[in-house]
């Protein structure tokens, strides 16, 4: 028996990219609405208004719609939300994408049967996260793109949760719903749909102090896109419910490509008959649509060396050589095999590492070599990386002349007075490929994509029966003639499949016919079986259009959620409302840091020891000078990494920041066995409204720090509906702003792949990385080998103290990165000044900044007005 064949999810960011998806053959589009909370805010999206109409259409073509609800919500959004849920509910959308937990909250509220999947912005991303999200009423989970096969075949093993794999598209260099950057650097969240693509800028290497040349590698951070064809193979063995192209976006010449090629690919694979050549051709198709190069993603594992090429952060198509000469309008391109050249930092050429090229276990995908045509777009690499106007266009004649090729161009063209030999040279457009899509469509709606089953009863002297099933829907049609004895062979099998089955021109294919409650020998006239056809036809298609059978409140439900999910809140073991003195909590980095702690004074501390190395000497320590000890977990957590958090359990610390929700869960649901530690909720459980908030408090964190995303107005909003006394606060911190898999030291100072082969340069090194302005951010590592690049500026939120004290917050955050023992003190006592009212907060900012490089802001938590 073949394998179950994964859907294929194609993006739609308009209408006519959905067209494009569904005339191709997706078996889901998703899609987001213009009315907002969805991860593409740019992209085109479609209006609630009209949602029933676009159900309708992806419905008769036999696919299924995800609407996209998968940012972050805030307080005053929650009346709105729940109504537009109420209207989506209604529109017939199949699942909603979700990131933030108030939304299935309310959603299982205004229609129990709604189906809802955890977007990737969620971070479930362990069998223990799952957990978290099945008690939500979730039914599947995008897994993190960060997941090699063998950690998804792991999760697979360890949960039945249906499981869907982005396969194509951009990669984001931030583990999703963990970017900040947009936020802290342009007040645009990418939890809000707004990421202002920060990783695609150009920045500097600066590695212990001194900047390091580079040559023209300046884009650190920009990944190249994900073709995860080879991964294919196997997550189709691993089960995978979906397989998702990025691309929301992107036009419908993407869309068509990306589909068409992956749904040949996959039916190949699954029967066993793969086309390597055909997918060869594909792969062309897809990079001359968009591309900034291919790769593995991280599906083959981690591999530093090829994920980020460095020198362009925008499309480019596919490699076709590099410049021979220049003569008038002709360009000689000869035929290069290795695009990636030059050395980078204290590494060799790329891809080449310690022991020759470096390729992923799965193989890396393989565009097919094309030849240039007339009409083909080319663009030349500018000689300078930060030149947006690189010189390109399309070409008007093609010569062969031996293995090279002669370029003609014309009017308009590129500024050949900017091209010189040796520039890179890429095909990427191809006019074709626009015609293709065109013409796909031009060719209407897809019709026959409904299984459909029917079933004929009857007989002699009654009406001939016929009841039809499709997609969960039900309908029946009778003959206004009885039946009557055949003078042949009658209404056999044949003749009803014929008849009763031909229904072109509509959604339907007859997928199975049951005729055992018919006896032979009866007749009805062949005109009465085609209309008994179109009645049965006619009884579905609305309720196809429509979609699945749901019941909808109309009844108010948020304040009867959040009275519901507050009272569920148990009595705090950390913190009370009776508590009167404000707590300075700092967060730790360093042995340094915690001699400064404990010369303060102070009663608590968190420790970050981000590698672990060292971690339980500094427990000790901070427990000889009499404090109570919170240590923070990793950021995320990937299938076997539970023992990490096993690892800080032994330490029985007197609380845990948790920071991701498998760690949450592993501590939730901790066995017997001494006291539980109390449990701290991290800025990144992404916490931003009553609703999410009291759901975590009743599941037993103790308190929450109030998510990064919130300014002044919608903090209060929040405290306003939610136990104040229950939250801390980043008081100064520097922001964390990227959380990435990928590791820039790695990347730059070795020619590892992964942290087997790199040779731990950052154990020698600092590295930070300079921005356009100057700004310099430093990068560090932790024990999973990820990378978090904070940010250069600190931030404060010393203006909020007095109304936050005056609204009940108890708990504030001082968090350190890289400061010394001097720098933390001064902090330390700057702020321990304000909170026990003996110097304004303005003051307080201004000592605390005395060691800042770059100065501190307001930051995120910007006070309006």
């Amino acid at each position: 028996m073949p394998p179950r064949r994964p859907e294929i999810l194609a993006p739609a960011g308009d209408l006519d990219s959905l067209r494009a998806a569904l005339a191709s053959g997706a078996d889901a589009v998703y899609f987001g609405l213009d009315e907002g909370f969805n991860a593409r805010a740019r992209a085109n999206n479609f209006s609630v208004d009209t949602l029933a109409e676009t159900m309708a259409l992806v419905h008769r073509a036999g696919a299924r719609a995800y609407l996209t609800l998968n940012t972050l919500i805030f307080e005053p959004e929650l009346p709105g939300v729940e109504k537009l849920l109420r209207s989506i509910a209604r529109a017939g959308v199949d699942a909603l994408i979700v990131q933030d937990p108030a939304i299935t909250l309310l959603a299982r509220a205004v229609c129990p049967q709604l189906e809802l999947h955890a977007s990737t912005q969620m971070t479930v991303s362990s069998a223990e996260g799952i957990r978290f999200a099945r008690a939500l009423g979730v039914t599947r989970v995008v897994v993190p793109r960060e997941l090699s096969t063998s950690e998804i075949r792991r999760l697979a093993s360890q949960t039945d949760m249906e499981l869907e794999v982005f396969i194509h598209g951009a990669l984001c260099m931030s583990w999703s719903g963990q970017c900040l950057t947009s936020e802290a650097w342009g007040g645009r969240s990418a939890n809000r749909g707004q990421c202002a693509q920060s990783c695609r800028l150009p920045y500097d290497l600066v590695v212990d102090g001194q900047t390091r040349e580079l040559g023209d590698v300046r884009y650190l951070l920009s990944p190249k896109d994900l073709a995860g064809v080879r991964a294919v193979p196997e997550l189709v063995d691993i089960g995978v419910h979906s397989l998702k192209i990025e691309g929301r976006l992107k036009g419908p010449q993407y869309v068509t490509t990306t589909v068409q090629g992956y749904r040949r690919w996959v039916d190949g694979v699954v029967a066993g008959q793969p086309d390597e050549a055909q997918l060869a051709r594909d792969l062309a198709d897809m990079s001359l649509t968009y591309s900034r190069g291919v790769s593995n993603g991280f599906l083959g594992g981690s591999d530093h060396q090829t994920l980020v090429e460095g020198r362009f952060p925008k499309h480019r198509g596919l490699f076709l050589g590099r410049v021979r000469s220049v003569s008038g309008k002709d360009v000689r391109v000869t035929r290069d095999e290795r695009p990636w050249t030059g050395a980078l930092g204290l590494g060799e050429a790329r891809p080449e590492g310690p022991q020759g090229a470096v390729s992923a276990p799965i193989g890396e995908p393989t565009p097919a070599e094309l030849e240039p045509r007339p009409g083909m777009g080319v663009v030349f690499d500018a000689s300078a990386p930060e030149d947006k106007h690189e010189p390109g266009g399309p070409i008007f004649r093609v010569e062969r002349q031996g293995a090279d090729w002669v370029l003609g161009f014309g009017h308009p063209g590129p500024d050949l007075g900017r091209v010189a030999p040796g520039q890179r040279v890429w095909l990427n457009s191809d006019p074709a490929l626009v015609r293709r899509t065109e013409a796909l469509l031009a060719q209407g709606e897809p019709e026959g994509r409904v299984p459909l089953a029917l079933t004929v009863s009857g007989a002699e002297g009654a009406p001939l029966r016929v009841h039809a099933r499709a997609w969960g829907h039900e309908a029946s049609a009778e003959s206004p003639t009885l039946l009557t004895p055949s003078k042949g062979k009658g209404l056999d099998e044949a003749l009803l499949r014929d008849k009763l089955g031909a229904c072109g021109g509509t959604p339907f294919t007859l997928a199975g016919l049951d005729v055992s409650a018919l006896p032979p020998g009866l007749h009805l006239p062949v005109s009465e079986l085609k209309a008994l056809r179109r009645d049965v036809v006619a009884g579905l298609l609305p309720q196809l259009e429509r979609g699945p059978r749901r019941t909808v409140t109309d009844t108010p439900v948020l304040a009867a959620v959040r009275a519901e999910a507050l009272a569920r809140v148990p009595e705090a073991t950390g913190s009370t409302p009776s508590e009167t003195a404000p707590r300075l909590l700092p967060l730790c980095r360093d042995d340094a840091q915690l001699d400064a702690v404990i010369a303060a004074g102070l009663g608590e501390v968190e420790l970050d020891w981000m590698e672990l190395v060292g971690l339980q000497r500094a427990v000790e320590r901070a427990r000889a000078a009499g404090l109570r000890v919170t240590i923070a977990t990793l950021r995320v957590q990937k299938p076997g990494e539970e023992g990490y958090d096993t690892r800080l359990d032994k330490l029985r610390p007197d609380a845990v920041l948790v920071r991701h929700w498998g760690a949450m869960m592993h501590f939730l649901e901790r066995p017997a066995g001494g006291p539980r530690p109390v449990l701290h909720g991290d800025f990144s459980l992404n916490v931003t409204n009553s609703l999410t908030a009291a759901h975590l408090l009743g599941l037993g964190l103790d308190t929450l720090t109030v998510s990064h995303d919130l300014d002044e107005a919608q903090l209060f909003a929040l405290l306003a509906e939610a136990p104040a006394h229950r939250f801390a606060v980043a008081l100064h911190h520097h922001i964390a702003t990227y959380h990435t898999e990928h590791c820039v030291y790695s990347h730059t100072l070795s020619n590892g792949r992964d942290f087997k082969s790199c040779g731990r340069p950052c154990e020698k090194h600092q590295v930070s990385l300079r921005d356009r302005i100057g700004l310099e951010h430093p990068v560090i590592v932790d024990v999973g080998c990820r990378n978090t690049v904070f940010n250069a500026q600190a931030q404060s939120a010393a203006s909020l103290v007095p109304r936050l004290l005056e609204r009940g917050v108890r708990r504030f955050r001082v968090e350190f990165v890289r400061e010394s023992r001097e720098e933390a003190t001064r902090v330390l006592a700057a702020y321990q000044e304000l909170l026990a009212g003996r110097c304004a907060p303005a003051e307080a900012v201004r000592r605390a900044a005395v060691h800042e490089q770059f100065g501190v802001t307001r930051g995120t938590m910007k006070v309006l007005g």
